[in-house]
């Protein structure tokens, strides 16, 4: 059952170009949101769409394979797994952010 906790699993298209973070020590990290779709029908039976924006962060081998093969509007599959973390902003406000760190993405359609 361990394998099963703080799992996530998504297919979607990117928002945006992936965004590469360089690093002082060489090591590089990969950040871009994917979008995945829902829809269900109201009350009055008229089908209502929404899209659902996750952030996405990519780190170790699989960068290279996002900065070179993956861009804005491409459909993946990324399996990761759920993290959260804060920062103060530029006025000492905290802000809470949720990612996903993705170990595992797969490259959908053509």
């Amino acid at each position: 059952m361990n394998a099963l906790r703080n799992k996530v699993q998504l297919i979607g298209r990117l928002g945006q170009d992936p965004e590469i973070v360089n690093f002082t020590d060489g090591n590089k990290m990969a950040k871009f949101s994917l979008a995945t779709d829902d829809s269900y029908k109201d009350k009055n039976g008229n089908k209502v769409e929404r899209a659902y924006w996750h952030n996405i962060v990519v780190r170790g081998g699989l960068v290279s394979v996002v900065e070179n093969y993956v861009t804005k509007g491409k459909e993946i599959a990324i399996e990761g797994k759920l993290t959260n973390r804060s920062y103060n902003d530029k006025d000492g406000t905290k802000r809470y952010v949720t990612e996903i760190v993705c170990n595992e993405l797969l490259m959908l359609g053509k």
